[in-house]
């Protein structure tokens, strides 16, 4: 009997079934290192307040920075931050015991990344003593951020030569170590893929490196017509605006078709709050989100409790017979704009009866406004956007909380209540802004002294963008009524 040999497979099949394998495996590397989502840990979502400080909005995506990149950046390059202390130096509120500032966001797709939320701009952080821990208010104003620091110095990072593979892996080992697999995606994927995403974000934020205007200092930003989406063209206009308080928001609620409702933004250029927080999270996104459904949940979310959020109480002592005096000067002097129940209220005011600076008007016009709705609707997002007319003046504030928004006017250009109680020309011409230390007295944030000055950002109320004039409601006056009035407005 003959042995006849089996037959086995031919040398160019092993060879195609080792390589697919090899191929297979290669994939699944690449995609577990790379963009493989996983959820953010569960004490994120432990209670509102933290959902809202550390919650991914899904920014990590297309706007994150790796983790260890934007880990080791204040490391390698110290010099370009505007004093010492790292991420400190910008003034960007840090809860004790947290790894990230709070509004910065840590979520892993393959590879841990950090993000942007809406707490960045809208947490306040005031201290009642010099020697007193800091406290945080969540969709307070964050008067002590300083986003033009921020990009100024990611973007300048990027530019720098020593930005490379070498140097920042040499740092990261430094702090951590990284196995082979995410050694070779950093060097050859990773950061140069950052480098350039940060070098574009330059085109994306035309007017942080303009010359002719003053600084944004903390707390402010200059609109950048909702970043990529609104494709509105650069031009000459310039508005920095302070970031507002967005607690309590219930009060704006109005139906379409509604005769003269409630506006949202500034100079009242937005129809509702849910309309509010989608576009600035599409700022943040920097365009159209990666995944619709889950920006929709978040952002309804945030939307449900900035409503039902009401603002912090004053922390200090309140004198109620001299609350109750100044209550009787509220209603003689300011209801008629201020009170809840006042048509005024929440509806802009014409620029020429209020007197401020009109340069937050003119950063928006009605134009951009109608083309920005279109990009948003070309992105399946609904909602009721962005009003499609031409802006008369700022609207007439609710003064819930009114004692932890400082500074005051639109543009933050005056730093204390008591100061907005004198005429334009007796307010402070040069004061220092983002300093975390509280005035009971003036009812705002010690803007003077030494502590101010080499912690905060110099106003300078004579350059563009920082005036200071009109609002002068009140400055007729006495110093009894105006001291009552102030006593008041704590109880709000």
């Amino acid at each position: 009997m003959n042995d006849t040999p089996r037959s086995g497979p031919k040398p160019s099949q092993l060879l195609l079934s080792i390589l697919s394998l090899l191929a297979g495996l290669l994939g699944y590397i690449v995609w577990e290192r790379g963009f493989r989502e996983h959820p953010q840990p569960d004490w994120v979502r432990r209670d509102d307040p933290t959902r809202f400080m550390y919650g991914s909005i899904g920014a990590e995506k297309d706007a994150g920075i790796p983790y260890w990149i934007f880990y080791v950046l204040p490391r390698i390059f110290a010099e370009k931050l505007p004093g010492p202390g790292g991420y400190a130096a910008i003034g960007l509120p840090w809860e004790e015991g947290q790894e990230l500032p709070i509004g910065f966001t840590k979520k892993t797709l393959g590879f841990p990344r950090v993000a942007n939320n809406c707490a960045l701009c809208h947490t306040a952080r005031y201290r009642t003593a010099p020697d007193a821990k800091p406290v945080f208010a969540p969709l307070g104003p964050g008067h002590t951020t300083n986003i033009q620091a921020f990009l100024r110095f990611v973007i300048d990072c990027a530019k720098d030569p020593r930005f490379n593979s070498d140097n920042i892996l040499q740092e990261i080992e430094n702090v951590t170590h990284l196995d082979w697999v995410d050694t070779l995606m950093y060097r050859f994927f990773i950061i140069p893929a950052t480098k350039q995403r940060l070098l574009e974000r330059e085109s994306q934020y035309p007017s942080i490196y303009r010359t002719d205007v003053a600084d944004w200092g903390r707390g402010r930003d200059d609109i950048i017509k909702l970043f990529k989406y609104s494709l509105n063209p650069i031009d000459d206009t310039f508005g920095p605006a302070d970031f507002p308080a967005i607690w309590n928001l219930k009060k704006y609620d109005s139906t379409p078709g509604e005769r003269d409702p409630q506006r949202m933004n500034l100079a009242g250029d937005t129809w509702d709050a849910y309309s509010v927080v989608m576009d600035s999270a599409l700022g943040l996104l920097g365009g159209a989100p990666h995944d619709s459904e889950e920006l929709i949940e978040e952002v309804q979310w945030i939307t449900d409790y900035t409503k039902r959020t009401p603002p912090p109480a004053y922390p200090f002592p309140i004198d109620t017979a001299k609350a109750a005096d100044g209550q009787a000067v509220f209603d003689a002097q300011c209801a008629f704009c201020h009170a809840d129940n006042s048509g005024r209220v929440g509806r802009p005011l014409p620029l020429v009866e209020i007197g401020t600076s009109r340069g937050r008007l003119d950063r928006w016009i009605r134009n951009a406004a109608v083309r920005a709705n279109r990009a948003v609707a070309a992105m399946g997002i609904e909602r009721r956007g962005l009003v499609e007319e031409d802006l008369i003046g700022y609207k007439v504030p609710h003064l819930d909380g009114i004692w932890l928004r400082a500074p005051y006017l639109h543009n933050g250009s005056v730093p204390t209540l008591r100061d907005l109680l004198d005429p334009a020309s007796k307010r402070p011409r040069v004061f220092y802004r983002g300093y975390d230390g509280y005035d009971p007295e003036g009812i705002g944030f010690i803007a003077q002294g030494s502590e101010a000055e080499r912690i905060g950002t110099r106003h300078d109320v004579s350059k563009r963008g920082n005036a200071n004039q009109g609002h002068e409601f009140g400055t007729h006056l006495s110093g009894e009524e105006k001291s009552s009035l102030i006593e008041y407005l704590k109880t709000f």
